[in-house]
């Protein structure tokens, strides 16, 4: 029976294997393994980089809330400019009751107010009516629109006793005048006196009281809208008036 030595040296003599182990082709196997996903990840990180550029490009691109040179900084502290928001009155606003007459500056395109009305009328609480000429007195044409209507003022001595007041008729008028050109307007103007609390109402009271027979004026404003095109620095409404013109109640 083999003792514990006969078999180490059987087994120490045995025929080794004729294959072996390469290293270098283990590594290079191992190598081409992970090619692909090293592969895969690299082309996940260039997009991801791409990405990061596009969208820097596209927030350098969002423009600059405000105009500098180089170098300044945008203090988002300071102030927005102010916008002037003061407006003149319209037309039937510039003249209040017991007030001063108005002293309005001439059209800036040369339109012209005059009122026509009898020279005498009677004296009371009946309206007197007459006419009311736009004229244009520049020496180019000019295009645009107003009102239905003018607003008449009665005074004495540049004191405001009464205006036209209430609704106004919601329409305009187109004016296209050439030189020298006129168009007309009715009107009509109430002889009575009203006070401070009238212009305060929608409308005046009915019950005014009438002027006493005497001497007084009359003048006419309307509010004067010009076509786009002739259009000056401003684009507010055109203020036009005219001379006081007398009347005589009796």
């Amino acid at each position: 029976m083999p003792t514990e030595n006969d078999l180490r040296d059987l087994f120490a003599n045995a025929d080794a294997p004729t294959s072996s182990i390469d290293p270098k082709r283990v590594i290079a196997r191992s190598r081409a393994r992970r090619l692909p996903r090293q592969l895969a990840a690299g082309a996940v990180g260039a997009l991801a980089i791409t990405g990061v550029s596009v969208l820097a490009i596209q927030v350098s691109q969002v423009p600059s809330p405000a105009t500098m040179t180089a170098g300044e900084a945008y203090d988002q502290s300071a102030p927005a400019p102010e916008i002037d928001s003061i407006k003149r009155a319209p037309a039937d606003k510039v003249n209040v009751c017991a007030g001063s007459l108005a002293e309005v500056a001439p059209s800036q395109y040369g339109l012209q107010l005059d009122v026509t009305f009898p020279a005498t009328a009677p004296a009371g609480t009946e309206p007197v009516t007459g006419t009311v000429l736009l004229t244009n007195t520049s020496d180019r044409e000019v295009v645009g629109s107003t009102a239905a209507t003018p607003v008449l003022t009665l005074s004495q001595n540049g004191t405001v006793l009464w205006h036209t007041n209430g609704a106004m008729v919601m329409s305009l008028v187109t004016v296209d005048l050439q030189p020298g050109e006129s168009l007309e307007y009715s009107a009509s103007f109430a002889p009575v006196r009203c006070d401070v609390d009238d212009d305060l109402a929608d409308s005046f009271r009915t019950d005014l009281p009438p002027v006493p027979a005497g001497d007084y004026q009359l003048s006419a404003l309307i509010d004067f809208t010009a076509d786009p095109v002739m259009q000056q620095q401003t684009t507010e409404l055109d203020l036009v008036s005219g001379p006081l013109s007398a009347i005589t109640l009796y």
